[in-house]
């Protein structure tokens, strides 16, 4: 099991559509903020300092799964919960509910990996660091 965090997104009239609810991709916005977050609430270091420590430049997506259940609006303040849900080898997916108090707005999975970019060459997943996965427990 894995912590849970908050983060939280006060909804700006730009984030929605001409019906005045929020455009969809705004969601996917939210919940990669909410990813980002997640690991500096667990004490994990900045992409910076990790690239410059173990030479690991963040976390890029690989797969997301995305419910709408209701909608938002401009002025709403909502609430991105994140966790991991499971841990692989080189992978892990994280899992994401948008709440407005009480009510789910939405939910996401979503899968990614810790990556190395190596001089003139391409991105390369690597095994999830152990101290990672141990301040995110």
């Amino acid at each position: 099991m894995s912590k849970t965090t908050t983060y939280e997104v006060k909804v700006m009239f730009g984030d929605c559509d001409p019906a005045g609810i929020v455009f969809f991709p705004n969601f996917s916005k939210w919940m990669d903020a909410s990813s980002l977050d997640f690991f500096l609430q667990c004490g994990v270091p900045p992409w910076r300092e990790l690239k410059a420590s173990h030479g690991i430049i963040g976390t890029p997506l690989l797969e997301i799964h995305t419910k709408f259940l209701r909608p938002a609006t401009y002025g709403d303040v909502l609430q991105v919960h994140t966790r991991i849900e499971s841990w692989a080898a080189k992978t892990f997916v994280q899992k994401h509910a948008v709440m407005k108090g009480d009510t789910l707005l939405c939910e996401g999975r979503e899968t990614r990996a810790f990556c190395i970019h190596p001089e003139g060459g391409r991105l390369q997943a690597i095994p999830v660091p152990d101290f990672i996965k141990e301040r995110c427990a």
